[in-house]
């Protein structure tokens, strides 16, 4: 029986459809003493699983045959492409495809395979570069094992040749270069040449200097991690080809005298050049140690692979051009270990019980209607107004530093102004003091005001609508669809039409699944667009906010723990910025797209016109509508995408900008589903469904409100 190879570090890749290939290939699975391992089917198998799949190319790639002498081994893989692209698919997205491109086109030496194993091994898992070169004289001993990934099988063997080998075994498609009689003057230049970052874990200061002097003149930028809390190098050459070799810590130091100096002539210029004062208290009291009850240097393979990744962060900011300056820091583990915190979880910080807020008690002047007002609704529950409360009426003045991105022109601001008019009447008309109304736009710095003076005015049709008013709220249950009936349909309609707007229902369910694609987009574009992200954001309330009498109580989400972990997730910027520069995230509209395509209909309000007085009309008809919705046993949701009330291009792109085309074209599908004139304007989309009670009323603010007594 033939031993393994001890000498060789490098596989030999084989192609079936090669004559001299498939001959080695035909002899070493006839070989009873070279095992034979193939697991190619389930790798093909994972590879058409793949999202996206990859292309036919890639999927018909003959596939290859790897043999490890030192293993006596003969082993079947998928095709370079193929195998590249499944072997980093899970670095997707936090290394995109375009990012790998640039990887693998770096060429990255590492100097020292004692600290430097750990360090070649991570990027070559990582993928953080195209051909890796190593260096090192030195053979595995027994005290490396605390440190060097490698066994006892690999006693005596080279260095560099262990880490060649553990790579060639992740991937054989990877070129490594090995130079295994270490740098030396003489092989330096052979080294550094055609290299684009070197990586030096040297224990010689000689040749740290030496590969430093050489790496300046070719202007490669140079990293080292050391093994002491947690200590990075970063000396960018490539930008500062003037700077000082060490950060300039050597002093006046004459490099070419260090050759002829004892080590005990450099321990004064390595203590400079380690900060002897930073070091940590246990490896200074090493260092007094060493040769006495120490045989040398100690380190740990914790803080060596520590330093492994954070070498792989610099490799991976230098190779997209990303910022890192030249410099000293220090990643240490423990003292970050002495900052724990205790956690408050998200279940903790919202409680499972169901909160039932009642408003703010209002006193003085027509309590009953002021409160009616306040109880209307408004995008983000933002409350855009100011009302005024006087003996002989009530003015409710749109308030445009209450407005948001989304609330273009003021329309949604007038929609929700012309609920609260809705409600004023249906209270007014409840203690027999309806009277006339007034809307007018652009009063006093106010883009619209509506004013009802009260008078001895009575209809039994409003008054009856009283509790059901107040008894209005939103459910964002999913809940189940449930077919409209034909008097319910009927009765929705004809109230739309009183109040001066119509009613267009989507029930069909093909209707509601064109309707739940284009919802989903709008709500994708929502996260994805910082200005509209933030403000959505903003609107939620937690327990403990200091403005809790505006904004969504997050109870109202009506979420499981799952979805409120993940809220914490999409509510980061830093995460949607990803997600819009990778022109993903379809998962974002999900919630919106399933919630639609489960409801019993969509009602969609439009008017005639679009001046805020036709909005506010509007408003009015969807608070009736919603109200009357609710009490025929609806759960009502209302449903603002993105577009909803812009009216031209220019809306559009204030809105997104990057996403401007993309919403011309969603509200353009949505428009020819629902069949709207071109006069119309859409005021608002509302979802029925049948659900469970709410868990919470979002709250009302007493600061919108003003009385004035006579």
């Amino acid at each position: 029986m033939d031993a393994p190879d001890v000498t060789a570090y490098t596989a030999q890749i084989l192609a079936p459809d090669n004559a001299d290939d498939s001959l080695v290939l035909r002899r070493l699975q006839a070989d009873p003493t070279v095992a034979v391992i193939d697991h190619r089917n389930t790798q093909l198998s994972c590879l058409r699983e793949l999202r996206p799949v990859p292309e036919g190319d890639v999927l018909a790639e003959p596939g290859r045959w790897v043999y490890y002498p030192w293993r006596r081994a003969v082993v079947a893989v998928l095709g370079p492409h193929g195998f590249r692209a499944l072997r980093l698919d899970r670095n997707r997205n936090l290394i995109t495809t375009q990012e790998q491109a640039r990887f693998d086109s770096l060429t990255i030496g590492v100097a020292g395979l004692s600290v430097g194993h750990v360090i070649a091994h991570t990027l070559a898992m990582q993928g953080l570069c195209g051909r890796l070169r190593l260096a090192d004289f030195d053979h595995l001993e027994l005290s490396n094992l605390n440190r060097v990934p490698a066994t006892v099988f690999d006693l005596g063997v080279n260095k560099a040749h262990i880490a060649a080998r553990r790579i060639a075994e992740i991937d054989p498609y990877l070129p490594v270069d090995v130079f295994d009689a270490g740098l030396t003057p003489d092989t330096l230049d052979a080294f550094l040449d055609g290299l684009d970052i070197v990586i030096e874990e040297c224990d010689s200061l000689d040749m740290k200097v030496g590969v430093r002097l050489k790496a300046r003149d070719r202007r490669i930028p140079v990293l080292m991690a050391t093994s002491d809390r947690g200590r990075v190098d970063v000396e960018r050459f490539d930008r500062e080809p003037e700077r000082p070799i060490l950060h300039g810590l050597l002093g006046s130091l004459d490099v070419e005298q260090l050759a002829g100096m004892s080590s005990r002539d450099k321990i004064p210029y390595m203590l400079r050049y380690d900060e002897a004062e930073r070091v940590s208290p246990r490896t200074a009291a090493s260092l007094i140690e060493i040769d006495r009850s120490l045989s040398t240097w100690p380190q740990l393979a914790s803080d060596v692979i520590a330093g492994a990744s954070a070498l792989a962060e610099a490799v991976r900011r230098i190779g997209l051009g990303e910022n890192l300056r030249s410099g000293r820091c220090r990643i240490d583990i423990g003292p970050a270990l002495d900052q724990l915190d205790e956690v408050q979880a998200a279940r903790q910080r919202l409680t499972p019980e169901i909160r039932n807020r009642t408003d703010p008690p209002t006193s003085g002047i027509d309590d009953t209607i002021l409160a009616a007002a306040m109880r209307a609704p408004s995008g983000g529950n933002s409350q855009p107004w100011y009302i005024e409360a006087e003996p002989d009426k009530i003015t409710i003045s749109l308030a445009p530093e209450h407005t948001s991105t989304m609330d273009v022109g003021f329309r949604g601001s007038a929609v929700a102004l012309g609920a609260a008019l809705h409600n004023v009447r249906i209270a007014a008309a409840a203690r027999g003091m309806l009277g006339p109304v007034t809307v007018s736009e652009a009063v006093d710095g106010s883009p619209l005001r509506a004013t009802m003076q009260f008078a001895n005015g009575y209809d039994p049709a409003l008054a009856e609508l009283y509790e059901p008013m107040l008894a209005r709220e939103t459910n964002r249950h999913r809940g189940t669809p449930q077919s409209l009936n034909a008097e319910t349909i009927k009765l929705l309609t004809a109230t739309a039409e009183r109040e001066g707007a119509r009613l267009r229902l989507l029930t069909k369910p093909e209707a509601l699944a064109r309707a739940a694609t284009i919802f989903g987009a709008a709500d994708r574009i929502r996260y994805l667009t910082p200005k509209l992200h933030k403000e959505m954001v903003s609107e939620l309330r937690w327990p403990g906010d200091p403005d809790p009498d505006t904004g969504i109580d997050v109870h109202t989400l009506e979420l499981d723990p799952s979805d409120l972990a993940l809220l914490d997730v999409v509510r980061r910027p830093d995460v949607m910025s990803y997600l819009a520069e990778w022109n993903a995230g379809s998962a974002l509209g999900d919630a919106m797209r399933n919630h639609v395509g489960a409801s019993s209909a969509l009602a969609v309000i439009t008017v005639a016109g679009d001046r805020l007085s036709d909005y506010a009309k509007g408003g009015s008809a969807v608070e009736a509508v919603w109200i009357l919705a609710q009490r025929e046993g609806l759960a009502v949701r209302p449903l603002s995408p993105v577009f909803l009330h812009a009216r031209n291009s220019a809306d559009l792109n204030e809105l997104s900008a990057r996403f401007a085309g993309e919403l011309e074209k969603l509200q353009g599908d949505f428009v020819r589903l629902i069949g709207t004139d071109p006069a119309e304007a859409v005021v608002l989309v509302l979802r029925f469904a049948t659900a469970p009670p709410t868990s919470a009323r979002s709250a009302r603010s007493l600061d919108r409100v003003q009385l004035r007594r006579r």
